[in-house]
């Protein structure tokens, strides 16, 4: 008994000296951006009418921007309070609630029947079911543009930006919405034909989207990433 006993004090110990403490920012922060990664791909379903702009005329943007601009707020101030590798670890561990929720949904759709009393499967296959090609591109753009968010940001306050938060996060994001519109645009809809006969137009379609991200990206990033740091300076104290 008393070897036991020893044994057990020895495993407590090491067990208490080996534990590891998650900031409480760092862990809130994860858990709403992979809440975020995956839905963003489910809310680019609707296609937004963001009104009619000058010169422009009639803007449309998938409804998905909302939950990817706090993705870029998130990784932004993980990024601020953490540092660039956690921030960047965090935008690969992304990809497994992503690739996760695409294997199920499409379980859900291809193999598991609907109930008799239930009509409404082809609404829910039209909604969910994004076909491959765009979910390689979802996947594709998500972690190239969440890279280089986290990338320019850190790399501006090595350059003397340091204090300026706001305008670091204002850039990052703006570099890290133009190269994700570019990517999902083009792996997506690259070669498809539209009504007419004729392929789709991919410059207008990257332009509107991309003039409409930055709009959003100025308004809403700078301060949302400001109000992140904040709190999440204030849950670590």
């Amino acid at each position: 008994m008393a070897i036991w006993r020893a044994v057990k004090i020895r495993y407590r110990a090491v067990m208490k000296t080996s534990s590891i403490t998650v900031p409480r920012s760092l862990f809130l922060f994860s858990l709403i951006y992979g809440g975020m990664a995956v839905l963003a791909g489910v809310l680019g379903a609707k296609l937004a009418d963001v009104g009619v702009w000058p010169v422009i005329g009639r803007m449309t943007v998938e409804s998905g921007i909302l939950a990817f601009l706090l993705l870029i707020v998130l990784a932004s101030a993980v990024n601020e309070l953490h540092g660039t590798a956690v921030a960047q670890r965090m935008v690969r561990y992304g990809f497994v609630p992503l690739i996760l929720s695409m294997v199920l949904i499409r379980t859900v759709i291809d193999l598991v029947p609907p109930a008799p009393v239930w009509a409404y499967q082809s609404q829910f296959a039209l909604i969910l079911g994004q076909g491959a090609r765009m979910q390689f591109a979802g996947l594709c753009s998500y972690g190239v543009s969440q890279t280089l968010n986290v990338y320019v940001i850190s790399r501006l306050a090595g350059r003397g930006v340091g204090g300026a938060l706001i305008v670091r996060a204002w850039l990052a994001s703006l570099l890290s919405q133009v190269v994700d519109t570019v990517i999902f645009i083009t792996l997506s809809f690259w070669g498809v034909m539209g009504a007419d006969g004729h392929a789709l137009p991919l410059g207008v379609m990257m332009g509107s989207q991309i003039i409409a991200k930055v709009v959003l990206s100025t308004v809403m990033v700078p301060i949302l990433v400001w109000l992140a740091v904040k709190l999440g300076k204030a849950m670590d104290q």
